[in-house]
């Protein structure tokens, strides 16, 4: 019997396969690291053949602890603006992927807003100008990557984010992208079916080399037998940010997640009116069923786990990310030591794309608990600035909820709760990307009858976080956050 969805997680520093019970149980996980390739300063690459080679290993491991005639759908989320560009005809790379944090198109996204293009991007994608997004990174790949000129000029040539690219290897050629990915490009207008013409235009993108837009649940595509041995429906298709927000069941307006990962992405379902912010937040596809688009509003933080990741690669200050919360714990504040974490730019509501990581307040008596309290507290900050800039764009939140690797530290958990004078909520099960992705499967596959279904049959029970600082100390915290900010 087809018990199972099988889900491909693929994030920016690993790949996964999960395998998920229609409950919401988890029956299985393989997982390998991915290679990140730093070429130049603000330039993050990843190799395409090793994201698919060892997405395939981990599809294999997982799925042959029951069979491949126990899955019943294939769901997939993924890092969303992450680009990558492939022969048309043998499926083959034709350079690195551009991931979502290169900043190299930077000076390419000054021009188009110097030429007072920013207006029409936004009031068309709900984005804003910056290298984050697919567009400026497909046509630098265009501009300078040979075999990718090459492929154009021979009408061989595709381009896509990462689930455009596993589908293609798995169905054997299907060019595909779901709408949550596709409205990450700044090629898609939120109220248009498929790319835009004057937007691929103003990018220099060609129209022909890009997926066909469709639903994030349904009956999307089919992976090859030869896999897995037999031929697996696909049938869930959702950006990560998106797939979480589905996975905390944020499926009313107003309903707000945060998640901590590479980088932390707060999103609040807007139901089907078009977003718009006044605020320097985003408008985004939160999904599309049948044609008919829920909407949600984002704030895009670059950097969260990663700084830790940095810490720990970098500076070797610690041993591992769970040692930052004993190291948090033994001391009672950071001793006036701020990190403004702009290791890639500041994202939401900042978007400075020059801005620099800096540690301000150092004395004598700083070490690396002083130095791993303050990088947690960065969280709280960063998402503090999101909580406003939401506010102010009338999306206030009432209770938030917090998903992601990282938000399994319970200090860091509570400080957001402090900072935010707020109600934290955190499902005990923190890896909600891949089940909203099961969840959209489900859907799609017909198994749960609506999303509403899947999430009160798949989420689990939560742990809340009720704030407990005196304001007085929020304040004194604050107010040494904006300062480092302004020097940043």
């Amino acid at each position: 019997m087809n018990d199972f969805i099988l889900v491909l997680d693929e994030g920016t520093t690993s790949t996964r396969a999960m395998l998920f019970g229609l409950d919401g149980a988890l029956h299985g996980v393989a997982q390998q690291e991915l290679t990140q390739h730093y070429p130049q300063p603000g330039w993050v690459e990843h190799d395409a053949g090793e994201i698919w080679d060892k997405t395939l290993t981990c599809m294999r491991e997982v799925a042959g602890k029951f069979g491949a005639d126990a899955i019943a759908a294939l769901g997939i989320a993924n890092q969303r603006e992450t680009v990558v560009a492939w022969d048309n005809q043998t499926l083959e790379p034709l350079s690195r992927a551009i991931v979502w944090q290169d900043r190299r198109t930077a000076d390419f996204c000054e021009e188009l807003r110097a030429a007072g293009k920013e207006e029409l991007v936004q009031d068309k994608t709900g984005l804003l100008l910056d290298p984050y997004f697919s567009g400026t990174k497909m046509r630098w790949l265009i501009d300078n990557h040979e075999r990718v000129s090459q492929a154009k000029a021979a009408g061989r040539l595709a381009l896509g984010t990462v689930d455009s690219w596993l589908v293609a290897k798995l169905s054997g050629g299907t060019h595909i992208s779901d709408a949550s990915n596709a409205s990450r490009t700044q090629l898609l207008a939120l109220d248009g079916a498929q790319f835009d013409p004057e937007l691929c235009d103003l990018m220099g993108v060609p129209m022909d080399a890009l997926p066909q837009v469709v639903d994030t649940h349904g009956e999307l595509a089919e992976a090859d037998a030869k896999w897995l041995g037999r031929a697996i429906p696909i049938t869930g298709m959702v950006g990560d940010q998106q797939a979480a927000t589905l996975g905390q069941g944020c499926l009313m307006p107003g309903d707000t997640k945060a998640t901590y990962g590479t980088g932390a992405f707060v999103l609040a379902n807007m139901g089907q009116e078009l977003p718009t912010s006044g605020n320097r937040m985003l408008g985004t596809v939160l999904c599309q069923i049948d044609g008919v688009r829920t909407y949600a509003i984002e704030g895009s933080v670059f950097v969260a786990g990663s700084l830790v990741q940095w810490m720990h690669d970098q500076l070797g200050l610690i041993s591992s990310a769970a040692e930052t919360e004993a190291l948090a714990r033994s001391i009672e504040d950071s001793g006036e030591v701020v990190i403004v974490p702009a290791l890639s730019g500041l994202g939401a509501p900042h978007w400075r794309a020059d801005a620099r990581g800096i540690i301000t307040g150092l004395s004598f008596s700083s070490g690396k608990a002083q130095l791993a309290r303050a990088a947690l507290e960065a969280m709280a900050h960063q998402t503090y600035d999101l909580a406003q800039a939401f506010a102010a764009d009338g999306a206030p939140w009432g209770v938030l909820r917090i998903d992601g690797g990282m938000s399994a530290n319970n200090w860091m958990a509570q400080d957001i709760a402090n900072m935010l004078d707020l109600t934290v909520d955190r499902p005990d099960f923190v890896e909600t990307t891949a089940l909203g992705a099961a969840m959209s499967a489900a859907v799609g596959a017909g198994l749960h009858a609506s999303l509403e279904e899947a999430a009160k049959k798949m989420r689990g029970t939560v742990k809340r976080f009720e704030p407990d600082l005196a304001d007085d100390l929020r304040k004194e915290r604050l107010a040494r956050w904006r300062k480092a900010l302004a020097a940043a």
